[in-house]
């Protein structure tokens, strides 16, 4: 990996030693660094354009040697399938803030607060006229990516509550219940529970000693049953106009 990574480097360090990166005309992006540029399946497509580009300028790059990177920084947690519909849970980007400083026995620190986590939900083979993912019983913005049935979405969620945070008055929303649900018959067809701490409560006190460990404690966290039974009502929600690609569970 870090072959790959140095390889990069190198490469874009000589293109531009030759040739400075002058653009036209530079994108504002304003709220969707936020937003669409937090999901993996964004940041893979940009990472693509920068390999195509290198590639355009001579130096031969290929996707699959970073593919290790992608499966490190953004773990899959887990999947489940119903009705012909894919539905895929992976760890997407969450900026934390710095909180303002506070004393403490041992002086002055400054908190960061780590309690608000992000996920992606990528699903396949799904009618969106009758169908539709939904998180805690509210609907996910589900955002096509071109193929047929693809779509992708993230949900933004308060993992933990420490005592030093940003709005500190709104709880754990964890277990996230996903379901996928049909309008029509207004029921749960399927569905998974991802639990951001162990279910049992078992609290670790060492480290993964390597990746099959840590691995392994994320899937034990991930269950593909405990959907919502019963009648299920997924009420259409207004996007978010700042933040279209995500549902954020703070916001009512």
């Amino acid at each position: 990996m870090s072959l790959a990574q140095q390889l990069l480097l190198r490469s874009l360090v000589a293109r531009f030693w030759r040739t400075p990166y002058a653009p036209a005309r530079l994108t504002r992006w304003g709220t969707e660094l936020h937003d669409r540029f937090m999901l993996p399946y964004f940041i893979q497509q940009d990472f693509e354009d920068v390999l195509a580009e290198q590639n355009a300028a001579g130096y031969e790059l290929r996707a699959r040697w970073f593919a290790p990177h992608f499966e490190f920084r953004f773990p899959k947690y887990g999947d489940f399938a119903s009705r012909g519909a894919h539905v895929e849970l992976r760890q997407a980007l969450e900026p934390w803030h710095v909180m303002g400083e506070e004393g403490t026995s041992g002086g002055t620190v400054r908190f960061v607060d780590s309690s608000v986590e992000r996920l992606q939900v990528m699903v396949s083979g799904l009618a969106p006229d009758r169908y539709c993912i939904t998180c805690n019983g509210r609907r996910v913005p589900l955002r096509p990516t071109g193929t047929v049935g693809e779509f992708v979405g993230g949900v933004r969620y308060r993992a933990w509550q420490p005592p030093s945070s940003l709005h500190p008055m709104i709880g754990v929303h964890a277990p996230l219940t996903f379901d996928l649900v049909d309008t029509w018959m207004q029921r749960s067809l399927g569905g998974c529970q991802y639990h951001v701490m162990h279910p049992g409560g078992r609290n670790y006190a060492t480290f993964p000693v390597n990746a099959f460990e840590s691995e392994s404690r994320r899937l034990a966290r991930f269950f593909r049953t405990g959907h919502t039974p019963g009648a299920v009502s997924a009420q259409p929600e207004a996007p978010d106009p700042d933040f279209p690609f995500t549902l954020d569970l703070r916001r009512n």
